[in-house]
């Protein structure tokens, strides 16, 4: 699946990835290959991206919204706390 992760002021992440998990509002989740449609508000927290170039790399994101439709992951946080 491809993800891209957004801020306001520019385009912090774009590639594939087998599987991202994320800080929802009510606990981390992950989201895999063909997961069923979803769009969930995200928490400060640990955004972790499997696959990909880098067997793993993590994020720290300042709050957002994630969406997850056809094979596609775009989450938009508020800001990048720490790579």
């Amino acid at each position: 699946m491809t993800l891209e992760i957004l801020t306001p002021d520019k385009k912090v992440y774009e590639g594939e990835a087998t599987s991202v998990t994320v800080p929802g509002a009510l606990g981390l989740f992950e989201i895999l290959n063909n997961h069923a449609p979803i769009i969930s508000t995200l928490q400060d927290g640990k955004l972790t991206v499997r696959g990909g170039a880098a067997k793993e790399e993590v994020f720290f994101i300042k709050g957002g919204v994630v969406e997850a439709l056809n094979n596609k992951v775009t989450v938009l946080a508020e800001g990048i706390l720490t790579k």
